[in-house]
């Protein structure tokens, strides 16, 4: 009787041995076959598109689309699917305008188990209002400096003190422009300039589009000889808002706001709505081991000026915008032409740059 108990137990603890080991193994065997996550070069970072991803008038996205042959999809819960190319591995999101857009965008593609963007480069290329100081509708510039116009403390104008310039003033501080500024948390992102002086000199002999109607639109710009030039490539900084302001009186602001942020390093060129929240987001992820900042490069095309020309105001002059940018189609051109040449720099010698941060040779 005890004989039969045993070997009853002894083949109970066999049976029992057996079933665990097929179960290790085959959990084994599944997370061996969970997917790779894709490596990804390129992250193309766009903000709109106006209609269709092909054929009709484009936004920021659709040259990408149609002329790097992005047509693997994956669906995506934000503004827009991604679209792939797994032969160049240049991966495309359209973000929606706005910091928060923007942000909410890139924190969830770098989380996106499906990829991995460890090495991956991100190149923002967007339209944007230029400073017609500093250059002419269809010019590109490349950024260092990310200035945030919203994070701040604000007042009416008609409510400031006599000897204030502007209703503006960063926070914690006790004047416009105050000396005593606190260490900035989130109003200013210095990004891989070095970077940035290598793709700007990469792209700044590219010849660039121009057509008839901006040439007339830069013409009326007297006073400002950079705004009458035809489109360059240049060095400039960007100022992110998620109010669309116009004027000169606010490009003024603009000009102070940047230099002051930048501590007189930065030149406001460009004006948009995203970019200090994508690179907000990338801060974040590369904390996380999830991205690498430093490879994060932003050009910008300009679209439009940030104030009228002598002899228009400032309200007529925005109303105008709001029809359209006078410069929309040759900003999105130019945007495209300049990115690529970057871009195809880097998957040309994507064996060295996968490892080594491109600089400018000495």
């Amino acid at each position: 009787m005890i004989d039969n108990c045993q070997t009853r137990c002894a083949l109970l603890l066999f049976t029992l041995l057996t079933l665990a080991a097929c179960n290790d193994t085959s959990q084994q065997r599944f997370a061996n076959t969970e997917p790779v996550p894709i490596e990804v070069k390129i992250v193309l970072v766009t903000m709109f598109e106006r209609g269709a991803d092909s054929g009709d008038a484009p936004g920021e996205f659709q040259l990408w689309n149609e002329r790097r042959h992005l047509d693997q999809i994956f669906p995506f819960q934000g503004e827009h699917d991604l679209h792939f190319n797994a032969e160049s591995g240049i991966l495309a999101i359209v973000t929606g305008a706005g910091t928060a857009k923007a942000a909410a965008s890139i924190m969830a593609l770098g989380m996106d188990p499906r990829f991995d963007l460890s090495s991956s480069y991100w190149l923002v290329a967007g339209i944007a209002g230029f400073d017609p100081e500093d250059a002419s509708i269809g010019s590109a510039a490349w950024a260092e400096y990310l200035v945030d116009g919203d994070l701040a403390h604000e007042i009416d104008p008609r409510e400031m003190p006599a000897d204030w310039q502007w209703g503006y003033i960063a926070r914690h501080t006790k004047v416009p422009f105050d000396p005593e500024k606190p260490t900035p948390r989130g109003e200013v992102f210095r990004i891989n300039g070095s970077l940035a002086e290598w793709a700007f000199e990469l792209s700044k002999d590219t010849p660039l589009p121009d057509n008839e109607e901006v040439a007339i639109a830069r013409a009326r710009y007297v006073g400002h000889p950079n705004a009458r030039k035809p489109p360059f490539v240049l060095l400039g900084d960007n100022l992110a808002a998620l109010t669309f302001w116009h004027g000169e009186i606010l490009n003024g602001w603009a000009n102070a706001w940047v230099d002051y942020w930048s501590d007189g390093d930065g030149e406001f060129v460009s004006s948009a709505m995203e970019d200090t929240g994508t690179i907000q987001s990338l801060t974040y992820l590369d904390k996380a081991g999830r991205a690498d900042k430093d490879r994060l490069m932003v050009l910008r095309t300009a679209s439009n000026f940030t104030m009228p020309p002598p002899g228009v105001t400032a309200a007529e002059s925005l109303l105008q915008e709001n029809v359209g940018y006078t410069g929309i189609d040759l900003a999105v051109e130019t945007a495209y032409i300049v990115g690529s040449v970057v871009i195809d720099e880097i998957l040309s010698n994507w064996d060295t740059y996968k490892h080594q941060i491109p600089t400018v040779t000495p």
